[in-house]
């Protein structure tokens, strides 16, 4: 039983030396900051998502558009990954005063913008 306690406690502190310890807390690191990459770009993802789709329910709600208009805008919208254009789009979509006023200004905003691909 000694013999035991004591090779446990040679195996534990053959595995607590300085530089084993640095390599274990390199390695938590490193995972906590692939964790907090892969948060952030889901984050940002399930954000634009939320910002286009606003866009859309506001469209639908004022002016009622034809489903095909709906679906160009949606795949117009889909090219903007800038948070700030979609925020921008949105307050267009509530200020317009008609589709094709708001058209216009997507169009504007849409030509200025440059896709943005988000890795995961």
């Amino acid at each position: 039983m000694a013999e035991r306690l004591m090779e446990a406690i040679d195996r534990d502190l053959m595995l607590d030396t300085p530089f084993l310890r640095r390599i274990r807390e390199e390695a938590r690191a490193e995972g906590r900051m692939a964790g907090r990459a892969e948060g952030h770009v889901e984050g940002l993802e399930e954000g634009l998502t939320t910002l286009r789709q606003s866009i859309l329910d506001v469209l639908a709600a004022r002016f009622d558009p034809s489903v095909t208009y709906y679906r160009r805008i949606e795949a117009q919208l889909e090219t903007i990954a800038d948070p700030k254009q979609l925020r921008s789009v949105l307050q267009a979509a509530i200020r317009a005063t008609d589709v094709a006023d708001f058209e216009q200004t997507l169009g504007t905003l849409a030509v200025s913008s440059q896709p943005v691909a988000v890795s995961s």
